[in-house]
């Protein structure tokens, strides 16, 4: 790093924490580069927005012929072809009767969306969000937001109305209960709030991570999701799946709800949808949006018509180059691979995940989340040129987001240096 990018780096604000230092200026399919020619392999691909990887070649031919067209127009002025491209694929995609569309830019705009949408058309002021998770840094994805207090921190008060219930997060079951068998205490929770805290009638939306992401890759077991789901609509809540981080092919299918045969009432997406240009979508049926009247929300960039572009064009390429089945069948190869690692050192907890949605929980000797061994594992494999992000509400779990096209040798290649990173520890 040069002493001018030095220099220039000390006038970004530290409220965005770094995970390095590095300087980069490219990439390619699972790969980044430093300014200074060093390489990395790259697991953590924009927080899972790169489903195809760095700079997919039929991704940036799309945003360059877009861009010779038309870079931005506002989607309150009229209607442009990408976008109505974009919905075209979409409504083939999207499950159920989910086939009406708002855009914005970011994950979190969505959820604000999604708020928003089941307020205006309910008339209901409370919300459920459940503990673990994560929904984005504005004030209302905040307050659903409980993934670890420091997101929190120094913002009280946030929005109100809104009431945390458990995740199934079976391997720390708070209720001592395995999978097979307990009788969803943990959904239980939810008739205890509706007792002592909120009236049901008063609940509008509940939202819900079909796979937790930030709260540790947490997979619930499907007698939850479907419990959950007839949980709300015998008491008249719209159930919402925050699909930001498992949707378009992350777990294998196109939208996790498909794993638990569960259609939501709303579908939230942002990341992977674009292929690297932020997008975001809030998506309901046509009965739901429709009663969201005209002006009760906007949107300047939501829908740009090079983001669309981008989106149609990696959603073809998914299609085309049958993603999907690289996703499964490498995803159960990865996740082997890293249930031999966990019967190999003993601070492997677990193993867990859908699809190339996959993270392992490091802990102690006696089974305690241990975030200090994380950060060491972590920051040997950034020393060795493997780049992992951290996640869990103890931050002692390792996700692994490789992109949804990548190949046995390079997880093999991202194993190897993980495994030093193991031995170093022991």
């Amino acid at each position: 790093m040069s002493k001018e990018e030095q220099d220039l780096s000390l006038h970004f604000t530290p409220a965005l924490q770094k995970a390095t230092q590095l300087h980069f200026e490219k990439g390619e399919g699972p790969y980044l580069y430093t300014t200074e020619g060093e390489k990395y392999l790259d697991f953590v691909q924009g927080i899972a927005v790169n489903a195809l990887g760095h700079c997919h070649p039929k991704i940036v031919k799309a945003i360059e012929e877009q861009a010779k067209k038309l870079i931005h127009g506002s989607f309150n002025l009229g209607y442009y072809p990408s976008a109505l491209n974009l919905v075209n694929k979409l409504v083939e995609l999207t499950p159920g009767d989910l086939n009406m569309f708002f855009f914005s830019n970011s994950g979190a705009e969505a959820v604000e969306g999604s708020l928003k949408l089941a307020r205006y058309t309910t008339g209901k002021r409370a919300y459920l969000a459940f503990r673990g998770s994560f929904h984005g840094r504005t004030f209302g994805a905040t307050s659903m937001t409980s993934s670890t207090v420091s997101f929190r921190k120094n913002y009280e008060p946030l929005l109100p109305g809104i009431y945390h219930v458990p995740y199934p997060y079976c391997f720390r079951c708070p209720y001592g209960q395995h999978v097979d068998t307990c009788s969803l205490e943990c959904l239980e929770e939810i008739n205890t709030a509706f007792h002592y805290l909120v009236p049901s009638d008063e609940v509008a939306m509940a939202l819900f991570e079909p796979v937790q992401g930030e709260g540790g890759y947490i997979v619930p077991p499907p007698k939850y999701v479907h419990a959950l789901a007839k949980l709300c609509k015998e008491h008249n809540i719209l159930l919402a799946f925050d699909e930001i981080q498992t949707g378009f092919g992350r777990t294998g299918q196109m939208f996790a709800a498909e794993h638990f045969d569960v259609i939501p009432d709303i579908l939230v997406l942002g990341k992977a949808i674009a292929g690297g240009l932020p997008l975001s979508a809030v998506v309901a049926n046509e009965g739901l949006m429709r009663d969201w009247a005209p002006g009760a929300h906007g949107t300047t960039f939501g829908a740009n018509p090079v983001s669309c572009a981008a989106a149609v064009a990696s959603l073809e390429t998914i299609e085309e180059e049958k993603v999907l089945d690289n996703c499964r069948d490498n995803g159960y190869y990865f996740k082997n691979r890293l249930i031999e690692l966990q019967n190999k050192f003993n601070f492997i907890g677990d193993v867990r995940g859908l699809g190339l949605m996959l993270a392992v929980e490091l802990v102690d000797a006696k089974g305690n989340p241990d975030a200090d061994l994380n950060k060491k594992v972590t920051n040997y494999c950034r020393d060795n040129n493997l780049l992992l992000f951290p996640c869990g509400t103890f931050k002692n779990c390792i996700r692994f987001i490789a992109p949804l096209n990548v190949s046995k040798p390079v997880i093999d290649e991202a194993l190897q240096i993980f495994e030093h990173a193991l031995a170093n520890q022991s």
